[in-house]
């Protein structure tokens, strides 16, 4: 008897064994999102981007600044789950119905349900705005809204939120004591709370702790292996920086009486460049912080006052985007190039995309300089120019190949083929016509869309 239970258990202990880590498995695509932001002139469409995210990632959540119809359109059919954006100068105009109702019927009904709509953003870190009228205006508005979607029978299947940034904090060390700003937490966030417990939608934060790390706490920032910060109220250790800023969120909608609900990350990430003075500004910690993240919300760890939880997370940000102000990092926070290939690997690709992904989490050039300074020693390679034109590239490309030179490594199968862009195709052919050369300067001109650069631009199996 004691054998046969003894058997049981142990298959009982195999079933659940497994059962927990197909669900991990499944809650990588489940709980890892991506902000989508468009600021920028070099972004490929939007129909490619919806395609990319499907067939060569596991992503399957996209938050996007606006409710871009081209974008929404693109996602039709995709099944992604998709985060729309009222812009902040709306939300005084979203406290009227009639203008909720017309903003519903013009931006979410023409696309749902094709396009997996399940949330809408009502602005974004309204609060550190400090503007009167928008703070005083935004739980107004999100009630009008979700009065718009109840009328259209939508408010079942979306929610109504809005992020803040860890400003509306005025305490986060020790987490325990994390409280929101005097004034704002009774009259506006004990309201915004209420309602979203009423209408089951989450409190969602932009936690970056890239911006509140220094020379001394940036192993803790970046998950690496570090002595911990003790929170002597409730005697618990904190490895992290994220645990800390979430647990100092949570510890402040505790003290209003509202630590039942979800809190979603709605934006965090590293830059992989930025200016010299920035600490920890580089690929590889840009690499390290996105991957640790993503294990860790899934993971089922959740953190020292929350245990034993995931969160639903949107990595910010899906591409590079050139147009953005500010420092140099702002414009850096990308997983991808406009051209579609990873600044660095964090697992997000698909196997069947694999060969795309860089063995070390270093930039993986696919243009050069534009004014390049080659090194006097040590190999050179020949990539395109920032901003080519992808008409030259091909005329390139063709070329090239009509050398018989060897094309195969960007033809189907081969170990250079994805991703499939011009431009990553071109640099790979015409790095492999300047390398027949004798590598004199002229022979990477190719009509000016060519330069030459100091940094190997292999990844994975494709070696140049």
């Amino acid at each position: 008897m004691a054998k046969e239970f003894s058997m049981s258990y142990s298959i009982l202990i195999t079933v659940i064994s497994f059962f927990l880590a197909s669900t991990l498995v499944r809650g990588i695509e489940g709980t890892i999102g991506v902000n989508y932001g468009t600021v920028a002139n070099n972004l490929p469409p939007p129909a490619q981007v919806a395609h990319f995210l499907l067939e060569s990632t596991v992503i399957n959540r996209v938050r996007l600044f606006d409710s871009n119809s081209d974008i929404l359109k693109a996602f039709a059919h995709t099944g992604i789950a998709v985060t729309v954006t009222v812009p902040n100068d709306q939300i005084p105009r979203l406290t009227k119905l009639n203008f909720a109702q017309q903003w519903v019927e013009d931006n979410i009904q023409p696309h749902t349900p094709a396009t997996n709509i399940v949330r809408i953003l009502i602005g974004n870190e309204v609060i550190s705005t400090a503007n009167k009228l928008l703070i005083g205006s935004l739980v107004p508005a999100m009630q009008t809204l979700h009065a718009a979607l109840v009328a259209a029978s939508l408010d079942r299947r979306i929610q109504v939120s809005t992020p803040h940034s860890l400003g509306i904090l005025s305490n986060s060390s020790p987490p325990s004591t994390g409280k929101f700003r005097q004034g704002y937490d009774t009259h506006v966030l004990k309201p915004l709370l209420s309602f979203l417990r009423a209408t089951n939608s989450p409190f969602m934060v932009n936690p970056y702790p890239f911006f509140g790390c220094s020379l001394d706490t940036l192993d803790y920032a970046l998950f690496r292996p570090n002595a911990g910060v003790f929170d002597e109220n409730t005697e618990l250790l904190y490895t992290n920086m994220l645990d800390a800023q979430l647990d100092a969120v949570f510890s402040a909608m505790k003290f209003l009486g509202f630590n039942d609900l979800e809190i979603v990350i709605a934006e965090t990430g590293w830059p992989s460049m930025g200016d010299s003075t920035q600490v920890g500004v580089d690929a590889k910690s840009a690499a390290e912080y996105n991957g640790n993240i993503m294990r860790h919300v899934i993971s089922g760890a959740g953190t020292p006052l929350m245990p034993n939880r995931t969160f639903e997370t949107y990595i910010f940000a899906l591409f590079n985007e050139n147009l953005k102000p500010g420092p140099a990092c702002e414009r850096n926070f990308g997983l991808f190039r406009p051209d579609m290939t990873p600044v660095y690997d964090i697992g997000i690709l698909r196997a069947t995309a694999s060969s795309s992904i860089p063995n070390n989490p270093i930039p993986v050039p696919t243009a050069a300089p534009v004014n390049p300074t080659p090194m006097s020693k040590g190999k050179q390679w020949c990539l395109p120019k920032t901003g080519a034109d992808e008409n030259a590239l091909q005329r390139n490309i063709d070329y090239v190949c009509g050398l018989d030179l060897d094309c195969g490594p960007v033809q189907e199968d081969g170990v250079c083929f994805l991703p499939n862009t011009v431009r990553a195709h071109a640099a790979f052919v015409m790095n492999a016509y300047y390398q027949s050369t004798e590598k004199n300067e002229y022979d990477c001109d190719f009509e000016q869309t060519g330069a030459i650069t100091d940094v190997d631009p292999s990844y994975g199996k494709c070696q140049y």
